[in-house]
């Protein structure tokens, strides 16, 4: 019974089974993503992005900076990786640890999390941005003086994420500091010396 209702299908539709096994296999060594770089959608033309490079400009710290870039690729791998701008590390590269963060358009962010193509037009700060000239800033010194670091690669994440903070909230206590810069971590554990030096820099002390 069953064959002759394959059969009776295989007749309706013109296609035999064997002939859709060949198509199958055929398909599959087929990319994805043929034909034109444009499609219709809803009554427009879409351009589609497909798994190729495709040219990315981006505007970091103050400079146009042009690349070909997969749209899949991710800012922070972008800055390391085609733009030699490696001072924000690649951790946990899941937008967990803040050890990738630098600033768009002001705010900060997880490179990480982030895809290149959709950073263009913003403006994005990186760590090599924030020293001043051969100089420390002095947020970059606090670090130092008060021990606020270990291995290194947590640090960079820091430094952008407590300037930012103090930028945003310049005499915070210590509750606000450790609101603020929850979204980094270190896993050496150099939270209080991290902490000393936003406090430091607003002028308190450490509770």
């Amino acid at each position: 019974m069953k064959d002759d209702d394959a059969r009776k299908s295989e007749a309706t539709s013109g296609v035999s089974r064997r002939d859709f096994m060949k198509i199958s296999a055929v398909t599959a060594a087929v990319p994805l993503v043929l034909g034109p770089n444009v499609v219709e959608a809803a009554g427009e033309e879409v351009a589609v992005h497909g798994p190729g490079k495709v040219p990315v400009t981006l505007n970091v710290n103050g400079k146009k900076l042009s690349a070909q870039l997969e749209p899949r690729v991710t800012l922070l791998d972008a800055l390391r990786e085609q733009l030699d701008l490696t001072g924000a590390k690649r951790v946990c590269d899941r937008g967990a640890c803040g050890a990738c963060t630098v600033l768009l358009d002001g705010k900060p962010v997880y490179g990480c999390s982030v895809l290149a193509i959709d950073a263009q037009g913003a403006k994005i700060t990186t760590i090599e941005a924030l020293t001043q000239g051969d100089m420390l800033t002095p947020v970059m010194q606090a670090f130092v003086e008060h021990d606020a670091q270990q291995c290194g690669f947590c640090t960079p994440g820091f430094v952008v994420a407590t300037t930012h903070f103090l930028q945003q909230h310049p005499k915070p206590s210590a509750d606000d500091i450790r609101h603020g810069l929850n979204g980094n971590y270190c896993r050496c554990g150099t939270y209080n010396g991290i902490r000393a030096v936003a406090l430091a820099q607003a002028g308190g002390e450490q509770s």
